[in-house]
């Protein structure tokens, strides 16, 4: 079937099912928040297709995103994770997993769930196409984790993370998802 798909989707069978499947589906389940959180953060800088290309070396480099594990990588495991080649191996971004993964558990504590965090910021609505890069939303989701200390969530990243989630629905007018 010849479906019409948001313009960003090339015919990369991995973009086609990341947007068909996944891609503004709202998400609920605290693993799944953290894992885009994570592969989010590694994005800085580079294509999302590249990410989504390492997605499962991700997944079994941070021990398919338990929380509580990545929170207490050592630097030994830092040391292994910069020597992977099937991940991204920035070093900054690494610790910043395992820093944010500490802050996602205290905010788990602090609300219930990350995701009574992250979707009271909209009181659980989806908000619908704004075709931005970043928001009024994303600026102060991204202002209130830098302040509790995480890393690599400044406005565009963290907009990113809204869409991958579900919190803003982003598909164009003529894509079948709309």
């Amino acid at each position: 079937m010849n479906r019409k798909r948001c313009k960003w989707v090339t015919d990369d069978e991995v973009y086609i099912k990341y947007h068909d499947e996944e891609w503004g589906v709202p998400t609920h389940d605290d693993k799944e928040l953290f894992e885009f959180l994570v592969l989010e953060s590694f994005q800085a800088g580079l294509s999302w297709i590249t990410i989504l290309k390492k997605r499962e070396n991700f997944k079994e480099a941070f021990d398919d995103f338990d929380v509580v594990k990545v929170a207490g990588y050592d630097d030994v495991k830092v040391d292994e994770l910069r020597e992977n080649e099937g991940i991204i191996r920035h070093k900054g971004k690494i610790t910043s997993a395992i820093n944010n993964a500490q802050i996602f558990i205290e905010i788990q504590k602090e609300f219930g769930s990350f995701d009574d965090y992250i979707w009271g910021f909209t009181d659980g609505k989806v908000i619908k196409a704004e075709y931005l890069t970043e928001s009024e939303l994303s600026k102060t989701i991204s202002k209130d984790l830098k302040k509790r200390g995480m890393k690599f969530v400044g406005p565009t990243i963290i907009y990113s993370y809204l869409e991958a989630i579900g919190i803003i629905d982003n598909h164009q007018e003529n894509c079948f998802k709309f």
